[in-house]
């Protein structure tokens, strides 16, 4: 997008050898946006042990990544079955923070459960 701008050279004079222009000069300016880098993705995943109780993890995942009963119940079997599972898909920031409250919450109720990010 192009804005016009009126340039004010100051008062006319013509011992500076401008040609004998009149000290105002009409100029084109343009503006252009920068471009925005999408943000890196991370995965978070919930690391299965043989001591969390299953039922812990479907809470855990209900609150700390807002999962429905059955969605929560899902990711915890795949956790159980499998090892390892993810839970979501989030921006650093908020990766981090979902990671940090799961072990926290997990701290302080005096289970294993482990939570990790990896870069997608």
């Amino acid at each position: 997008m192009e804005y016009y701008m009126r340039l004010t050279a100051g008062p006319e004079r013509d011992d500076e050898g401008d040609g004998g222009r009149t000290g105002t000069e009409t100029g084109a300016v343009t503006k252009t946006r920068p471009k925005t880098k999408r943000p890196s993705l991370y995965r978070v995943l919930l690391l299965n042990d043989d001591y969390t109780p299953q039922e812990f993890v479907v809470v855990v995942l209900q609150e700390v990544f807002n999962k429905s009963h059955e969605d929560a119940f899902r990711i915890m079997m795949h956790v159980h079955t499998r090892g390892v599972g993810e839970c979501g898909v989030y921006p650093y920031e908020v990766a981090e923070t979902k990671v940090t409250r799961v072990m926290d919450i997990a701290r302080k109720n005096q289970h294993p459960l482990q939570c990790v990010m990896e870069k997608q």
